[in-house]
């Protein structure tokens, strides 16, 4: 069973991530949603995820606060940071931490989704 994170304050962009991710992978998976990166960081220990979407500006912890604050203990998850900014500091910025595998513009599209999954 994938195991999918999803750590978004925006409950537009969870449910466009969420329905792509449902129409595009073939595998069994089971997705956890967060509108907080508090939450998640202390759940996520005994999820144990394969894949984690982060969104970057969010209230009380920031996706980079939860970049900064997570370390896996078991396997290491493939992290996709999702964000409206297309700022080269930010994606210059993600690509400084070993976890994160890409540095994705929202609105998530198919393209993508197809690339990770397939």
């Amino acid at each position: 069973m994938v195991r999918i994170v999803l750590i978004d304050d925006d409950p537009i962009s969870t449910f466009v991530t969420e329905k792509l991710i449902s129409k595009n992978i073939k595998v069994p998976y089971e997705i956890f949603k967060y509108d907080n990166a508090i939450n998640a960081l202390k759940e996520i220990p005994r999820i144990d995820p394969n894949y984690l979407f982060l969104d970057l500006n969010m209230p009380e912890m920031t996706g980079w606060d939860f970049l900064e604050e997570y370390h896996p203990t078991q396997g290491n998850p493939e992290v996709y940071i999702l964000s409206s900014s297309v700022d080269e500091r930010d994606i210059d910025k993600a690509s400084n931490y070993s976890l994160v595998k890409q540095y994705l513009s929202k609105p998530l599209v198919k393209k993508y989704i197809k690339t990770i999954f397939n």
